[in-house]
């Protein structure tokens, strides 16, 4: 008899390529059965807190308040290498600009805040959908916003203007990549399937590098309104061989960002971190 997994992840462009050969059967299942469940990250992270699906997309600054119920696979990770989410205004600003200004995040536990507030811990955080954050700056009820997703290359066409990309100062700080998302599964499953599991998906991953234009065609129609050449870079950022695995760089940058952020108070504990095979 199958095993229903339900996997679920954000309707972005990277996600969706990641996930394409497992959802359209182009690899083998080993006795599973997947359901796509589609849902913006901070959705998730939420949703994760009460284990409603056996594998999803969290974001690593949640994981903190999660690995009494997941683990986090070894495979699906988005680490920014040098870059990530963009801090953005309307007008040239600083870092020392938003020291006690308001400043629009898209959730409170996505990485994109916690990285906001290592970066600048007097700046104050209001969390909206994340593709509400480009109106709060525009119209003024922030100084600035924190972008994510597509956004992070198609900002200056909206006008705004860059404050910092917080991914190239963490890894300039740091020597590591900025750990944005991971895949985390329940441990309820039990490790034979959790490691059935980790295959699937870590097989899905290969085939979408390897076949890469077609997984790019399924990707584009989660793209909101990239063209091809812009998806195919930003697939390439949050996609690729770390993807597969952390390695030693990614997973001493994921506890590296969760130490310092138990250092400041901003997660309650350090998380065991599996990196499940």
């Amino acid at each position: 008899m199958t095993e229903l997994i339900h996997i679920a992840h954000s309707p972005d462009a990277d996600d969706a390529f990641m996930h394409y050969a497992v959802v359209s059967g182009k690899v083998p299942a080993h006795g599973l059965e997947f359901n796509e469940v589609l849902a913006d990250i901070e959705t998730l992270n939420q949703e994760a807190k009460r284990g409603t699906y056996e594998v999803t997309a969290v974001s690593l600054h949640a994981f903190a308040h999660l690995d009494d119920r997941y683990a986090l696979l070894n495979t699906g990770a988005s680490l920014g290498d040098g870059y990530g989410p963009v801090v953005i205004a309307t007008s040239a600003l600083d870092r020392a600009d938003l020291a006690g200004r308001t400043v629009a995040t898209p959730g409170r536990l996505t990485s994109a805040r916690l990285a906001l507030q290592l970066w600048q811990p007097a700046a104050i955080c209001v969390d909206v959908p994340f593709d509400a954050v480009g109106d709060e700056v525009r119209s003024g009820r922030a100084a600035a916003g924190v972008i994510i997703h597509e956004g992070q290359l198609t900002y200056r066409d909206e006008g705004f203007h860059r404050v910092a990309d917080l991914g190239e100062w963490w890894t300039r700080e740091t020597g590591t990549p900025l750990p944005l998302g991971g895949n985390a599964i329940r441990r309820d499953l039990g490790a034979d399937t959790m490691g059935r599991v980790a295959g699937v998906l870590e097989a899905s991953i290969r085939y979408a590098l390897d076949h890469r234009e077609e997984a790019l065609t399924h990707a584009l129609a989660f793209g909101r309104g990239l063209d091809r050449a812009r998806g195919d870079r930003f697939v390439g950022m949050y996609v690729n061989e770390v993807t597969l695995d952390y390695g030693e760089r990614g997973r001493r940058g994921v506890e590296l960002f969760l130490r310092r952020a138990l250092e400041s108070g901003l997660v309650p504990r350090l998380p065991l971190l599996d990196f499940v095979r």
